[in-house]
């Protein structure tokens, strides 16, 4: 008997253990069981596309077996019945910086270190802390448990690190989230190389500009390339490493749509395909997108509402806010229309943020949910070289895969188990019942109807008493048992309960409970089964909710505004496009032989001045009453710091920067200046150094992306400065040479010194013939002496800061030593003084109208300086050098008509001709004359009054400004912000105040320095 009852024992011990590893709910941690798996009876989506129902999918050892229908169960596998529940592979996150130590930031920025001058990082390293190439994530990569579970939480089951600091980042490393050794969840060493723009922790006074930040880049690439092919004869471990991970995949992060296009010009320049860790803005601009022909990770960090309900505070969010607030949940399907290819990540998320949210918020606005999940999955592991791993459920591939109730991409579908590398992570139990239905629930003598709604786990319920009052009732209890309360009189507070507790069976619930009084009685609940509303409905009841469906449908389609260009309050829907125009009996200044000529007319066309005289005509042309207005050629602006994103980089000699690199077409001061009749200028760097940048010489095509704003084979500039900016004696911060006006000269005889040095170099180099260069290094190509180089050879030509004479005179003589002509001299306020030299030196003046007395080096200068000047024969322009000046620089020419009896075509001429022949622009623009550029301005009365109003500005055949067209804008900018004020106001989203949220918008001054990457401002 005793042997009997034993081998009983054991019989059910074995049993017991045969059920438990069939049935019993896998745990969080490490799984101890045998790692052979069958999970049955399940949706599986083997990859973004293709699903098999009914499947089953087979694990061993942590790899995918085998994924299909029919399949035959391994002998011994542990069988999971899925009943129809999902199985998708576990997403990727291709840009984080999971499992790697917090960047440690310095003090801040201190001009007073030294090592502000020379890195301090010992090694073989690069010159440059922003440099950091050198850098392997996989070295210092830790799990980080916490933040994996999370991300486990999410669905996601790998994921890329990387080291978010610096120009240049070294490599990632990509490591599952499961929670093995350090060894066993790394699956790739190094997966790709980093970039960006931004100076990251470098306590280094170079780069703190966009435009710097692009040119350190670019000199890194050079050296490289100069290193890797010359072999020089030393070590250098972040060049070293630069070339070796060449051929990984190069992400290069940005943070709008302008560093995408930037990072474009640099990827051409050297043949480097970038994939771009986007910044959400890219619907904005979506044909340059394409045309960079680069992949993205896109971050889905949609903007939250603001609170609008303060119609004051309201002011303060502007109109770009707005509309990207609404837009930029459609940036994955634009990309995606687009032919773009793309992965999502959670980088720029705010912590709580809801990514999954965001992800189902870009399907409703347009992104088909295979590209989502291809986005989640096959996407970042084709980028990352991981498909032999991850990305999808193919056979030999890693088990990551989650377990879903329904498709993961509806709202309300929860995620059962994350399977990583065939470990289990429970993220709830899938075992839980789901007793959501309608009920008929008899209690005692009284039969209610109990609606039971919500996910297993947080289910309640209501008994409805009639069609406006139902009964709160609320559910607890497990898998077997039930419990209900609920307070039957609805006209009093949940003190007197009805308490049940019974036993579920099948669909039915029954048991025993007490009323109010504490009386027992006897309880059931009867499953119903849902009515066929639809199949009993009439005809006509069917049409009626058809029709109803149809209405609803149209209220929940989000009524979407179109992008603009730019993306902000005058923006155009499309773009100004070239048209025959024909100005007709107007005063046409000419600026030529012709002089002004009454009644005229000029005829415009393919972005050409066709004909100018009178009489004309041309079929088809639109056509403006010129009768009692005046027309004139385009403004032009010697000197400008608008339309850029930074002004100044600080090193004594930056002349390898330029400002093309930091051109924001976005500037609403462009817009303000057509409406000033401007139509091009030269945008400066800033007078902080001796040798400043090259600049960039733009016509005002508002709406334009940078590229498209420059004048294409325009002579290329370069910014130098002379006096108190450059020596910075102002500052008691600083402490950087030159301090003194004789330093300044000596900086500049050491750069054309050092230039010269250099070019004779290469010119050594050059004559060699190709048999005598073999085993020599060619010399090293430096950017800030290839542009002195180019000064040398007159082939690029300076616009120097300038004010008093002494120095005037010593830039002169310097030029005159290296056998090259100073081509402006632009403020000059004395250059009265110093005409006759200027004159001889062929030398011209952009100056100021009346300025003086803001600083003592202007202490001489008076409003005589302009006919002065001219009169001994130097070219002379009226520059801004001010965003808002440069909207009146007709009445600023008129002053010289004031002060030094200039007529007035001569003043006029000095805002339009005469800075067109100092830009060497003078063949194409600054006078109205057969072939050149149609940079028209009607004017509404004569062009040097202070009454006169530019009444259409035409750039290059195109209307880009017109008070009618204007008139129309602003109508169209207050509807468009009231549309979206209140559908933000009706959003019912949840986010931060209104009052302050306007974006900071820096006007340039010539001595503005911003430090990137620090919080406060410079200003000499």
């Amino acid at each position: 008997m005793l042997k009997k009852i034993t081998l009983f024992i054991w019989c059910s011990l074995f049993a017991s253990l045969a059920w438990a590893q069939e049935t019993a709910p896998v745990n969080g941690v490490d799984d101890p069981r045998p790692g052979l798996y069958a999970f049955t009876h399940a949706n599986i989506y083997t990859d973004y596309q293709t699903v098999l129902e009914d499947a089953t999918l087979i694990v061993k050892d942590g790899r995918i077996m085998q994924a299909g229908k029919n399949l035959s169960i391994p002998v011994g596998a542990i069988v999971r019945d899925l009943q129809g529940k999902f199985i998708y592979p576990s997403f990727i996150d291709p840009y984080t910086s999971y499992g790697l130590p917090d960047i440690k930031r310095g003090p801040g920025f201190n001009w007073n270190a030294p090592e502000q001058i020379n890195s301090d990082i010992e090694g073989a390293y690069n010159a440059n802390e922003a440099i950091k190439s050198g850098y392997q994530a996989f070295a210092e990569f830790h799990i980080d448990g916490k933040t994996a579970e999370a991300l486990r939480k999410e669905g996601f089951g790998a994921v890329v690190s990387l080291r978010k600091d610096g120009i240049a980042r070294g490599t990632s490393v990509v490591a599952t989230l499961a929670e093995d050794s350090d060894n066993e969840v790394i699956i790739k060493d190094e997966a790709a190389a980093y970039f960006s723009l931004s100076r990251g922790t470098s306590s280094q006074y170079f780069p703190i500009s966009v435009m710097g930040s692009v040119a350190l880049l670019r000199q890194t690439y050079l050296d490289a390339r100069w290193y890797s092919e010359q072999n020089p004869g030393f070590y250098d471990i972040t060049l070293e490493r630069l070339n070796a991970t060449r051929s990984l995949p190069q992400v290069f992060e940005t943070s709008s749509w302008q560093d995408a296009l930037r990072a474009g010009t640099v990827g051409k320049e050297f043949g480097t395909r970038y994939i771009l860790r986007g910044s959400g803005e890219e619907y904005q601009r979506i044909a340059e997108m394409k045309a960079l022909g680069y992949e993205f990770i896109l971050p889905v960090n949609f903007p939250k509402a603001m609170d609008v309900s303060d119609p004051l505070e309201a002011l303060d969010v502007t109109l770009e806010q707005l509309k990207h607030w609404e837009l930029a949940p459609t940036n994955p399907a634009a990309l995606h229309k687009a032919g773009i290819a793309f992965a999502f990540t959670k980088d720029g998320l705010e912590p709580g943020g809801d990514f999954m949210g965001n992800v189902r918020k870009a399907i409703a606005h347009g992104l088909p949910e295979s590209e989502a999940l291809k986005a989640l999955t096959y996407t970042p592991a084709r980028m990352m070289g991981l498909l032999n791993d991850v990305g999808s459920l193919q056979n030999g591939k890693l088990a990551n895969f989650i377990i879903t109730e329904g498709n993961i991409l509806k709202e309300g579908s929860q995620i059962y188990e994350n399977w990583v590398q065939g470990h289990p992570y429970v993220i709830s139990d899938m075992d839980q019942r789901d007793i959501a239905g309608e009920y008929s629930l008899k209690v005692g003598a009284d039969t209610h109807k109990l609606e039971v709604s919500g996910k297993p786990g947080k289910q309640e319920g209501k008994i409805i008493v009639n069609d406006s009052t139902s009964i709160k009732v609320t559910i607890g209890g497990d898998d077997q048992l039930i419990n209900l309360s609920y307070n039957p009189d609805t006209s009093k507070e949940a003190t007197n309960l009805v308490r049940l507790s019974g036993y579920i069976s099948g669909k039915n619930w029954s048991g025993k409970g007490q009323d109010t009084n504490g009386k027992w009685l006897d309880w059931a609940a009867t499953w119903q089964e849902p009515e066929a509303k639809e199949e009993e409905a009439t005809e006509g009841d069917a049409s009626a909710k058809e029709e109803e469906g149809k209405d609803d449908s149209k209220e929940e389609t989000p009524e979407m505004g179109k992008v603009t260009y730019p993306l902000m309050a005058y923006g155009f829907e499309e773009m100004p496009k070239q048209e025959t125009i024909l100005i007709r009996n107007a005063t046409v200044w000419t600026n030529e032989a012709d002089g002004i000529l009454e009644g005229a007319d000029v005829l415009i066309r393919n972005g050409k001045i066709a004909a100018v005289g009178k009489g004309l005509s041309a079929e088809g042309a639109r056509v403006i009453d010129g009768t009692g207005k005046h027309v004139t050629c385009g403004i032009i602006d010697e000197h400008s710091h608008i339309a850029l994103s930074s002004v100044n980089d600080v090193s004594t000699n930056s002349s390898l920067v330029r400002m093309s690199d930091a051109v924001n077409p976005e500037d609403l001061d462009v817009y303000r200046q057509l409406a000033g009749g401007v139509t091009a200028a030269q945008l400066l760097h800033g007078s902080a150094n001796p040798i400043g940048g090259q600049s960039a010489i733009v016509k005002m095509r508002w709406g334009a992306s940078p590229e498209q704003m420059l004048i294409k084979g325009a002579d290329p500039f370069i910014k130098f400065a002379l006096g108190e900016n450059v020596k910075r004696s102002r500052s008691a911060i600083s402490i950087r040479y030159p301090q003194t006006r004789m330093g300044v000269e000596q900086v500049y005889m050491d750069a054309f010194s050092q230039a010269k040095a250099y070019m004779e170099e290469w010119d050594a180099y050059n004559r060699l013939s190709k048999k005598d260069k073999v085993g020599k290094a060619a010399p090293r190509k430096i950017l800030e002496l290839e542009a002195l180089a180019e000064i040398i050879r007159s082939d690029r030509f300076i616009s120097c800061h300038s004010y008093v004479q002494s120095e005037i005179n010593m830039l002169m003589h310097v030029a005159d030593q290296f056998g090259f002509r100073v081509n402006t001299f632009t403020h000059i306020l004395e250059g009265y003084k110093v005409a006759d030299k200027m004159a001889a030196h062929g030398a011209g003046g952009s100056t100021f109208a009346d300025w003086w007395a803001y600083k003592y080096e202007v202490i001489d200068a008076i409003p005589y300086n302009p006919t002065l000047m001219h009169n001994e024969g130097v070219v002379v322009a009226i520059n801004s050098d001010d965003n808002e000046m440069a909207r009146r620089l007709n009445q600023e020419a008129a002053k010289s008509i004031k002060y030094g009896g200039m007529s007035e075509e001569d003043a006029f001429k000095m805002v339009t001709l005469n800075p067109a022949k100092l830009l060497h622009l003078d063949d194409r623009m600054g006078s109205l004359k057969a072939g050149k550029d149609a940079d028209v301005v009607v004017w509404s009365d004569h062009p040097l009054s202070i009454y006169a109003r530019a009444e259409t500005t035409i750039v290059d055949g195109a209307v880009y400004f017109s008070l009618e067209q204007d008139a129309a804008l602003r109508e169209q900018v207050e509807t468009e912000r009231n549309r979206l004020i209140q559908k933000m106001a009706a959003s019912g989203e949840k986010g931060g105040g209104a009052g302050m949220s306007r974006p900071w918008k820096k006007v340039w001054d010539c001595d503005d320095v911003v430090i990137e990457g620090f919080d406060h401002l410079i200003e000499d």
